[in-house]
């Protein structure tokens, strides 16, 4: 059962070891990866090791936001907070993107027309890439990662698209009714939503191998390689988060944690799963399509 407080104490947690906790775990995973990539037989053991930390953290701390939740120890100014403090996530997270995006377009609309000289007064690139003449997708003078072949737009691809819109349907539909106090219909939404989200996890996850043994399309394939997994790669991470938490956000409605009037931890999960969608549309049109 959820309580809310009325009053106008704004709700201030005592000490908690769970920010340390986190330090410890995110610092040991950048330590794992940074020997792991320069060769160490135990960086990819010490990864794992920040990352099971980090998850633990998350696991508990979340865990006790919900127990102070249900136990009616924040009011209205704290669930603005809350607002507040997601949409400003969700912010820095449309900054991460657009920062990937610019590095797409910088390559594509500058520095490609650079290597084949086009507006050069003189063409240097006859003399320092006399054999150049590709536009993109390329991967570089010198066809870094030997020949690929571009992924399609209208196969996996498109089919991802209507999954993730599919989605965005069936979050606002179980939104509609939790509104509604409808618990069965807000569950099975919720169930529905998440396993779209997975079901294309499961499909990039193809997507992927394929790329890899079929179009000698990998990472090391120049500059369209390591734009495509980047961009795709670090979507896909986000579909995961995103699936996760619908996941525990389903288990939490089952169990009556949220009311038509109290429900942020949900309406969180639903901005997120629509910002993932709006970032997949960008990634299709400009990765994909274009």
């Amino acid at each position: 059962m959820v309580h809310t407080q009325t009053g106008d104490h704004y709700y201030v947690p005592h000490g908690t070891h769970w920010p340390i906790v986190g330090s410890i775990g995110l610092t040991t995973g950048v330590v794992g990866a940074a020997t792991a990539f320069n060769g160490s037989n135990t960086g990819v053991a010490v990864l794992l090791l920040g990352l099971a930390i980090v998850l633990f953290m998350m696991f508990g701390w979340f865990g006790s936001v919900i127990r102070e939740s249900l136990g009616g120890y924040y009011n209205e100014q704290v669930d603005r907070s809350f607002r507040q403090g997601m949409m400003w996530f969700i912010f820095s997270e449309v900054m991460f993107f657009a920062a990937f995006f610019g590095a797409l377009f910088y390559v594509r609309e500058l520095s490609v027309p650079w290597l084949l000289g086009m507006g050069a007064k003189e063409a240097t690139h006859d003399v320092l890439w006399s054999g150049y003449t590709q536009a993109w997708p390329t991967n570089g003078p010198g066809q870094v990662g030997g020949d690929f072949t571009a992924m399609e737009a209208w196969g996996i691809p498109a089919l991802n698209t209507v999954l993730l819109l599919s989605s965005g349907v069936t979050i606002t539909l179980s939104h509609w009714a939790l509104k509604a106090n409808d618990r069965a219909k807000t569950v099975l939404w919720l169930v529905a939503t998440a396993a779209l989200g997975f079901t294309f996890l499961g499909f990039q996850a193809f997507e992927y191998i394929h790329a890899y043994h079929a179009l000698n399309l990998t990472l090391g394939s120049g500059v369209y390689g390591s734009t495509f997994f980047m961009l795709t790669g670090f979507h896909g991470m986000h579909v995961t988060i995103g699936a996760i938490m619908l996941t525990v956000i389903a288990i939490r409605a089952a169990k009556a944690h949220f009311t038509p009037d109290h429900h942020f931890a949900f309406e969180a999960v639903a901005w997120y799963w629509h910002f993932v969608d709006v970032v997949w549309l960008g990634l299709f049109i400009f990765v994909y399509v274009l």
